[in-house]
């Protein structure tokens, strides 16, 4: 199945890139397809992930949440600032 993935300030300088799609399996949860995005991008990105917040069809997702055809994931990472 097809997914977009939309990263955001640090996640987007980790994998140096705004945007990309990716194949996953059939019934991938959240942390399914943070590990391909860390395989694939490497180290930093996969540091980014591990402190970010997810959404799946702009809905607050925990790492066990299946993500559906389609969808787009965005990887939020913390945000500092005021």
């Amino acid at each position: 199945m097809r997914v977009t993935i939309r990263y955001y300030a640090g996640a987007r300088a980790a994998a140096g890139r705004e945007e990309e799609s990716l194949e996953a399996a059939e019934g991938s949860t959240v942390g399914d397809v943070a590990s391909q995005l860390a395989a694939r991008h490497g180290s930093a990105l996969a540091r980014v992930l591990d402190v970010s917040s997810f959404l799946v069809d702009e809905v607050v997702a925990a790492p066990d949440r299946r993500v559906p055809a389609g969808a787009t994931l965005d990887v939020l990472p913390p945000f500092a600032g005021g």
